[in-house]
């Protein structure tokens, strides 16, 4: 079997697995643990379906995400993103009509995974994702304002964000103060944690303290308990839910719907893994695992799974070694449903809504939006469009719509540079040889445009060539035009290389690249910028590296 599809399980395995590992991957199993027991249910219950399909999703997905995945680090379960989705899949089909759709969508990530499809994925351009990704949390707060004020709706609230906004807008009178204390309550309390105390559970801690309060003072406010009927003490038998033909045309829909953001989320979550550990994915293998993940969860009753980045930073951060951690973390939250499911009845909806504003919150990535702003006019319209398709229609559209504008965008800048530096003298620069006798230098050059389009195959690239290096210089005298999924990918290398105290330095960068590297924070102090390739390997020689503290 080729090495793109083999579990990391398995090559953990190979490398030898020792007792000191496993008690690493223990200690941010249950770390991880703590932080998806009350996420998971909030995403449920805003999804429109209850808490314990939440824990299902956590408990058997996200550990056959980890068994059979393509990442050490990868941390599966339920995601804020798949909310609006799979609530309009409810709403539509029902829980046997979302249950087959998960399945299918399952099979649809298979089958990617197995037609190599994994690389093209990350094709779609930076601020595509982050606009969609900003999208999402503005829905997924919007979704939330009720339970937070514990608004007295008469009806169904709409599912369009508009229509919504406007209908709660309509019942702002009958805010309920206890609800709206205890969502106000949760979120100082995760907020404050993260700042005094970043290494304590945050949001397991805010819902424990909002659950008693409201047991203790009586407050008058939705419950678990009093909405759903409390947890069961365990999982379900499996089983597969009534299949018809007609269900099944009518959730193809959803299901890709479901395969396409579960494998852009996974593949995401993976890369930021990979720039936290320098370790590298094996996108194919993760695609399968995912969809594997995904037809075990819904055989057990379980929503989406998909890879989630908190949790699998988390993870990174408190201590894992291999997928080992992720299977029990899976464990871990078995044993709390198990022995805690009769306390979970006394929690306030309120408190959970305020976990999720403040996922939300934390799913913008602003600094990456204010420097897509500042980058340039196309990379802000490709963002502003992507986000308000997103918002006020849907994720695919605002998917497509971004990768739409992407393309002109390229097209057009392509047009510009061609017209003032004609190709025939990039084409002469890439015949130039590279001399290089330093054994401690690595040079690398990319020629031509360095665009979403080529940013998968650069960037693996990139991640491998300098492995055992002291110096590494990356030729981009034959760079055109650079956009800002180029950028990224430059960043993450410039990351990765010089936490393992090698040296970085940028030859022959126009001035038009220069200032897009630049305004993505890659300056002067992270690398060294040289007019020349030449000028940049007397560079090494002159001032050879410093060893870095890590």
């Amino acid at each position: 079997m080729p090495t793109r599809l083999v579990p990391k399980t398995i090559s953990v395995l190979q490398e030898g697995y020792s007792l000191s590992r496993l008690r690493s991957d223990a200690i941010s199993g249950l770390t991880v643990a703590i932080v998806a027991l009350p996420l998971s249910m909030a995403i449920a219950i805003a999804s429109g379906v209850s808490p314990d399909r939440g824990l299902f999703a956590a408990i058997i997905g996200g550990f056959f995400v980890s068994l059979l995945g393509g990442s050490r680090h990868q941390i599966g379960g339920p995601a804020g993103a798949f909310i609006v989705l799979v609530a309009a899949s409810v709403e539509r089909n029902g829980i046997d009509g979302l249950l087959i759709a998960v399945m299918l969508s399952g099979l649809i990530m298979i089958a990617a995974g197995y037609l190599k499809l994994g690389a093209y994925i990350r094709f779609i351009p930076y601020p595509v994702t982050v606009g969609f990704t900003a999208g999402i949390a503005i829905i997924i707060f919007a979704s939330q304002l009720s339970a937070i004020f514990g608004l007295n709706l008469p009806g169904k609230e709409p599912g369009p964000f508009a229509e919504k906004i406007a209908y709660l807008a309509q019942y702002a009178g009958t805010t309920n103060v206890a609800a709206l204390s205890l969502a106000l309550v949760t979120i100082a309390i995760i907020i404050a944690l993260k700042r005094i105390r970043p290494g304590w559970p945050g949001m397991l801690i805010a819902v424990a303290v909002a659950s008693l309060a409201s047991f203790a003072l009586q407050l008058p406010v939705d419950t678990i308990g009093s909405q759903f009927g409390g947890l069961p003490r365990g999982l379900q038998a499996p089983a597969l839910p009534a299949f018809s033909l007609e269900k099944v045309i009518a959730v193809l829909p959803d299901a890709f719907a479901f395969a396409l953001l579960g494998s852009i989320e996974s593949l995401l979550s993976a890369v930021v893994a990979d720039g936290m550990t320098g370790r590298r994915h094996r996108s194919n293998m993760e695609l399968i695992g995912q969809g594997v993940a995904n037809i075990a969860s819904a055989l057990f009753g379980g929503i989406c799974v998909t890879g989630t980045i908190a949790r699998t930073a988390t993870n990174v951060r408190a201590g894992a070694t291999s997928p080992f951690s992720g299977m029990l973390h899976s464990a871990f939250l078995l044993v709390f449903m198990i022995v805690a499911a009769p306390l979970a009845r006394y929690i306030p909806l309120a408190a959970l809504s305020g976990v999720l504003a403040v996922v939300a919150w934390t799913m913008v990535e602003k600094a990456a939006f204010r420097t897509l702003l500042r980058s340039s006019r196309g990379d802000a319209v490709i963002l502003i469009v992507t986000l308000l398709l997103v918002v006020f229609r849907d994720l695919t559209e605002g998917i497509v719509a971004g990768l739409a504008l992407g393309a002109v965008l390229f097209i057009d800048r392509m047009g510009k540079n061609v017209a003032v530096n004609p190709y025939a003298d990039y084409h002469e620069k890439a015949e130039q040889p590279i001399v290089n006798t330093d054994p401690d230098t690595v040079i690398y050059r990319i020629s031509g445009a360095f665009f979403f389009g080529a940013a998968a195959t650069v960037g693996s690239a990139l991640d491998r060539i300098a492995d055992g290096a002291r110096n590494y210089i990356i030729d981009l005298s034959d760079v055109p035009y650079l956009d800002s999924t180029g950028a990224n990918v430059l960043d993450g290398t410039v990351r990765k290389t010089t936490r393992g105290n090698v040296r970085v330095l940028f030859a022959g960068a126009s001035p038009q690249v220069r200032s897009t590297l630049e305004s993505h924070h890659i300056d002067e102090g992270r690398v060294t910028y040289c007019e020349t390739l030449e000028a940049a390997i007397a560079a090494t020689k002159a001032a050879p590296p410093q060893r870095q503290e890590t």
